[in-house]
C-alpha cells in the first residue's frame, strides 16, 4: 500500500471553492488560502443562526499505545461512511502542532484512505494559527517584563508620572506567564531571564509548547471575537508584591494580542479523500489543556450537516472527559452519540502482565479487555450512546474480532463494527457509519460528572474516583496554597482540567489495565481565568514535550522534484 503522503499526493482534489459551495457556504464567506484551504468568515454564523442543528458526534479511544489506535483515521472514516450513505457529514477536528509532528507522532491528517488532504498543508502551518497564538502568547510575555524592567528602573512615581500608566508593582518571583514556542524543545522547560547589565531584574521563567498555551484553549472555547477579545483581558499574568491578579486587560495588552489573533478566530476549511468537508480550528493539547477542536467550528457545521464527526484528544479520560466537562458546558451542545476507537494489538498492549508471564495472543486480548471495557463505563455514565469501533489490522484474526466484538455486545454498547477505514476508505466505514446514525437517532440522558457549585475539592476528588477509579487524592503544599488563593479570589465556581499522563489511565504511565485504588498526586492548581477552568498538573506531567533519541524530523525532507517525502 502507497504511504500516507504518496496517497494524499495521488488524489484528485476538488477545489476548495466547490467543497464550500456544496456545503453551503457562499463565496463572500470564504478567504481562500491557494486552492486547497480556505478560511470562513464568522458572518456565516448570523445567516445560519435559524437552522436546525444536526447531530454530533464524538470519536474517542482507549489508552493510547506506540502502535497508535486509529481515532483520527477513523474520525474521517467515520465522515467519508456517513458521506457515502447519503448524510451531509462534516468532520471538525484540531490544528497539528509541529511538536508531535516532528518528534514522535508524526501528523495528525488520518491515513490511508481516510484522511484530510493535502496531508502536508494540514502538518505544516496550515494557514498560520498556531503562529498567531505563540506570538500573541510571547507579545505578553514581552510587555510583562518590560513593565517590570521599567518599573523597577523608574519607580513607581516617576513612571507613572513618564507612561499615564499606574504602577503594577509585578513580583519578578510570582510571574504565572510562560512564554511558548511550536516544538519540543525540553532544554527551554526552565531557564533564566533579564541577565546582563541593565535588562531588568533576573528571575525564573520557562518555555511550554504553543498547544499548551491558555490563549490555545480560548480560541477553542471562544464563540465570536467579541468574547475572545473578553476572554483575553481576564487572563491572569502574574501577581504584584502585594498577592493581587495582574491581568491582560491591566498590563494593557489585551487588545493587540487579539488584533494578532483576529484571523485565527476562524476556522479552515479543507477536505478528506472523498471530498467530505473538514473544518480545522485550534490545538490544545488533550494530557495539558482541554483537547478539542473549537465551539466555533462544531457551531458552524452544526448549522449545515446532518452529523457533525469530532474527536477528543487521547483516550476518554481525557479528551473526552473534557469536551463533556468544559467544552460542552461552554458550548451547550452535548455529544449524541460517541465512537469508541480500539484495536486488537492496543488491547494486547494494555494487558497487565506479570514480570515474565508468557501469554498467547488470545489470553493477551482478553487480559487487556479491561482497559476497552473502563473506557466503556466512563462514557456511558455521560448518559452517551456507546458505539465501539475496531479499527482492522491485517494481522487481526477472525478468532479475535469475532470474540471481540461478542464481549462488547455483551457489555452493553450501543453497537460494535470492524472499520477498515484505512483501507478501504468510506466503503470500509459504511457499517460503523448506519450504526452510529442510530446512535444518534436512540436519545441519551446526557449529563455532567460533577457541578461548578461543588467545592475545588469536591470536584478533584469526584475526577480522581470517579473518573479514572482512584482511592483519593494528595494535594502538595504548593497546590494548597494555590488553592486558598483561588477560593479566595472567587474561583471555586470553574470547572478543571487535570492534565496527566495519556499513557494510563492512572497518574503513572507504567499503569496499564484499569488501575484502581491509587492516590492521584496534584502538584499544582494553575488558574486559566480567561479559558474559564482550572488547570490541575499531576505527577511528572510536562507542559514542554521533549524530542527523543531518535525524531521523527529525521525522516522528513525534500527529494529533487522539491516534493517533501518522510512526512508521516
Amino acid at each position: 500500500m502507497l504511504s500516507d503522503i504518496e496517497i494524499s499526493r495521488q488524489a484528485q482534489l476538488q477545489p476548495i471553492e466547490t467543497i464550500a459551495q456544496e456545503f453551503g457556504i457562499i463565496p463572500a464567506e470564504l478567504t481562500l488560502f491557494g486552492s486547497t484551504k480556505a478560511k470562513i468568515n464568522l458572518s456565516i454564523k448570523q445567516r445560519l443562526k435559524d437552522n436546525r442543528d444536526g447531530k454530533l458526534v464524538i470519536v474517542t479511544a482507549v489508552t493510547p499505545t506506540p502502535f497508535g489506535e486509529g481515532k483520527t483515521v477513523t474520525t474521517i472514516g467515520l465522515t467519508q461512511g456517513l458521506q457515502a450513505i447519503g448524510k451531509q457529514a462534516c468532520a471538525c477536528i484540531r490544528q497539528p502542532s509541529m511538536g508531535p509532528v516532528f518528534g514522535i507522532k508524526g501528523g495528525a491528517a488520518g491515513g490511508g484512505l481516510a484522511q484530510v488532504v493535502p496531508m502536508e498543508a494540514l502538518n505544516l502551518h496550515l494557514t498560520g494559527d498556531i503562529h498567531a497564538v505563540t506570538s500573541a502568547h510571547n507579545l505578553a510575555a514581552a510587555a510583562l517584563d518590560a513593565r517590570l524592567y521599567h518599573e523597577t528602573r523608574l519607580g513607581a512615581e516617576v513612571f507613572t508620572q513618564e507612561s499615564l500608566l499606574p504602577a503594577l508593582d509585578i513580583d519578578p518571583n510570582k510571574i504565572m506567564w510562560r512564554r511558548v514556542v511550536d516544538q519540543n524543545e525540553r532544554s527551554l522547560r526552565q531557564i533564566t531571564l533579564a541577565q546582563g547589565a541593565s535588562n531588568g531584574p533576573i528571575h525564573d521563567g520557562g518555555f511550554d509548547i504553543t498547544a499548551a498555551s491558555e490563549l490555545m484553549a480560548i480560541l477553542a472555547l471562544s464563540r465570536d471575537l467579541q468574547d475572545m477579545r473578553a476572554r483575553i483581558g481576564q487572563i491572569v499574568l502574574a501577581l504584584s508584591k502585594s498577592g493581587e491578579f495582574i491581568t491582560a486587560e491591566q498590563l494593557g495588552v489585551a487588545g493587540a494580542m487579539t488584533v494578532i489573533m483576529s484571523e485565527a478566530i476562524e476556522p479552515t476549511l479543507m477536505q478528506t479523500l472523498t471530498g467530505a468537508p473538514c473544518l480545522i480550528h485550534a490545538g490544545p493539547f488533550a494530557n495539558i489543556a482541554h483537547g478539542n477542536s473549537s465551539i466555533i467550528a462544531d457551531d458552524i457545521a452544526l448549522k449545515l450537516a446532518d452529523i457533525v464527526v469530532t474527536e477528543g484528544g487521547f483516550g476518554s479520560d481525557m479528551g473526552f472527559e473534557k469536551f463533556c466537562n468544559i467544552k460542552a458546558r461552554q458550548s451547550g451542545k452535548a455529544p449524541d452519540a460517541a465512537v469508541i476507537v480500539v484495536t486488537v494489538k492496543a488491547l494486547k498492549a494494555n494487558a497487565e502482565l506479570a514480570d515474565g508471564e508468557a501469554r498467547d495472543e488470545m489470553s493477551k486480548l482478553q487480559a487487556g479487555f479491561v482497559n476497552l471495557a473502563w473506557h466503556m463505563r466512563n462514557v456511558a455514565q455521560y448518559g452517551v450512546p456507546v458505539v465501539v469501533a475496531i479499527n482492522r489490522f491485517e494481522s487481526d484474526s477472525f478468532e479475535e474480532l469475532a470474540w471481540l466484538k461478542a464481549e462488547v455486545l455483551e457489555l452493553g454498547a450501543f453497537g460494535c463494527e470492524v472499520s477498515e477505514a484505512f483501507t478501504q476508505g468510506s466503503q470500509g466505514a459504511t457499517q460503523l457509519a448506519q450504526t452510529v446514525v442510530h446512535a444518534t437517532e436512540a436519545g441519551g440522558q446526557f449529563k455532567y460528572l460533577y457541578e461548578l457549585e461543588a467545592s475545588i475539592e469536591a470536584k478533584l476528588m469526584t475526577i480522581a474516583e470517579i473518573g479514572y477509579g482512584a482511592s483519593g487524592v494528595n494535594l502538595s503544599p504548593l497546590a494548597c496554597s494555590q488553592l486558598q488563593t483561588l477560593k479566595q479570589k472567587g474561583f471555586e465556581h470553574l470547572p478543571l482540567c487535570v492534565a496527566k499522563t495519556p499513557l494510563s489511565i492512572s497518574h503513572d504511565p507504567k499503569v496499564k489495565g484499569a488501575p484502581s485504588g491509587f492516590e492521584l498526586p496534584i502538584t499544582e492548581l494553575k488558574l486559566n481565568a480567561g479559558a474559564g477552568f482550572i488547570t490541575a498538573l499531576v505527577g511528572k506531567v510536562m507542559t514542554m514535550p521533549g524530542l527523543g533519541v531518535r525524531p521523527g524530523y529525521l525522516n522528513v525532507d525534500i527529494n529533487e522534484h522539491g516534493e517533501i517525502v518522510g512526512l508521516a
